[in-house]
């Protein structure tokens, strides 16, 4: 393994600095109470709406930068934010202010026998620190949730982003302070390059937990050299399994919708999977329409003899298909024997994000829900609905793979820790 680079002291004193004082503020936000966190949170959505244009501007500027450099058409999407996305993100604030505040929740408390009341009570983290890619709209959802939950957060964005990410940062900060809060609540790593970011992963002691958000490199070398704990997003390499009592007209709608509603998203489609009985019927129509959309399919040899019937782009399916996260209007698709096939492909090859089954068969649907491990399975919906804005969580930090503390959707309880509160009347042991 090659030694890493030290990180240099003026970088790391500069991370350090911003989580000290990062520190002091989290403080501060504990002791709020809910009606002084939402009329913060409402004060930020009013900032970034009204300064929708300016942002836009800031935006168009990572966007030629991206364009320029060569950028994936897929971050590109990810990067861009026009007025009504801006707006969009405004509108999550809100969402989030309307949500109950997790703090202070009692998880659990009883009475002991010697009289000792006990109670489990939802506490903020601290500090938490972001890491990610090209998605502007992270800056503020992190944000948004962070205050909320009692948390001030420190955000690494990549550069691909950075003009956006400045401008965003900088009203928040201001409606921060012009609402008499610290704005240190709310910080941006815009020095330091790369080795900000690995300072901030091991700045423990000053920060509470780090959250990756991106690609599988990314996510893989947070993992792998934080020293401050770390939640674990992953790659969405996410199934669907036509089974062969699903409905046909329904398997159509929701493979086409997994795969083409937005190609550049951690909940997309990547694999398709179809029962043998029902291929012959079912593939030809769900081709059909990837094909009008632009899919190109990696398929095997069945798969591929439809496609080249249906007019459809193909190419044969390789191993690595099987395993990729293409972000793109691309996906690999199979002819399976049975469920039994389908489940055994999708332990093999699930990056443990979201799976997906169409079928009537409710005791199909119960063992692919019972046997496949992943943080989210879907049973006839479209595997987009894994969010935290359609779960109903408002805005969300990520999307957790791994099973320990958070998986899934991470929104405001997942930002939380707790602490145990023993009250007595003089009680010795």
């Amino acid at each position: 393994m090659t030694a890493q680079t030290p990180i240099p002291d003026d970088v790391r004193e500069y991370v350090h600095d911003i989580a000290r004082r990062a520190r002091v503020a989290a403080r501060q936000l504990a002791l709020l109470t809910r009606a002084e966190k939402d009329a913060a949170l409402g004060a930020l959505a009013d900032a970034v709406e009204a300064a929708a244009p300016h942002v836009v501007d800031a935006n168009r500027e990572d966007l030629e930068r991206g364009r320029s450099r060569g950028l994936a058409e897929n971050l590109l999407d990810r990067l861009t934010l026009d007025e009504a996305r801006v707006r969009t993100v405004a509108d999550a604030l809100r969402q989030v202010a309307a949500l109950p505040d997790p703090v202070g929740e009692v998880v659990r408390g009883s009475t002991l026998a010697n009289g000792l009341q006990i109670r489990q009570v939802r506490v903020p983290m601290g500090v938490v620190g972001m890491i990610y890619e090209a998605r502007p709209n992270v800056t503020v959802d992190a944000a948004g949730l962070g205050l909320k939950s009692g948390n001030a957060v420190i955000l690494r964005g990549g550069s691909a982003a950075a003009s956006t990410n400045a401008r965003l940062v900088s009203l928040m900060r201001a409606a921060l302070e012009a609402h008499g809060l610290s704005p240190d609540a709310v910080n941006l790593l815009s020095e330091g390059g790369h080795d900000a970011g690995r300072a901030l992963m091991t700045a423990r002691g000053l920060v509470d937990l780090v959250i990756p958000r991106g690609g599988a490199s990314l996510i893989r070398t947070v993992v792998t050299e934080s020293t401050v704990p770390v939640i674990e997003t992953g790659v969405g390499n996410c199934h669907v399994y036509v089974d062969a009592a699903a409905d046909p007209g329904m398997a159509v709608r929701i493979v086409t919708n997994s795969k083409t509603h937005r190609t550049s998203v951690c909940n997309a489609a990547e694999s398709l999977l179809v029962h043998r009985r029902v291929a012959g019927t079912v593939v030809p129509a769900i081709l059909r329409e990837l094909g009008a959309a632009g899919v190109t399919v990696h398929g095997d040899e069945e798969m591929e003899a439809y496609a080249e019937a249906a007019g459809v782009a193909h190419v044969p399916i390789t191993a690595e298909d099987d395993d990729t996260e293409f972000l793109s209007l691309d996906i690999s698709a199979r002819v399976v024997d049975d469920l039994d096939a389908a489940i055994a492909h999708i332990q093999e090859h699930t990056s443990g994000h979201t799976e997906a089954i169409v079928t009537d068969d409710r005791a199909a649907a119960r063992r692919f829900t019972t046997e496949v491990d992943a943080a989210a399975v879907m049973v006839n919906a479209s595997t987009r609905f894994t969010d935290g804005g359609e779960f109903g969580f408002g805005a969300e930090i990520g999307i957790s793979t791994q099973k320990l503390h958070a998986r899934g959707p991470m929104a405001l309880p997942e930002l939380t820790t707790t602490k145990w509160v023993v009250e007595g009347d003089g009680q010795i042991r």
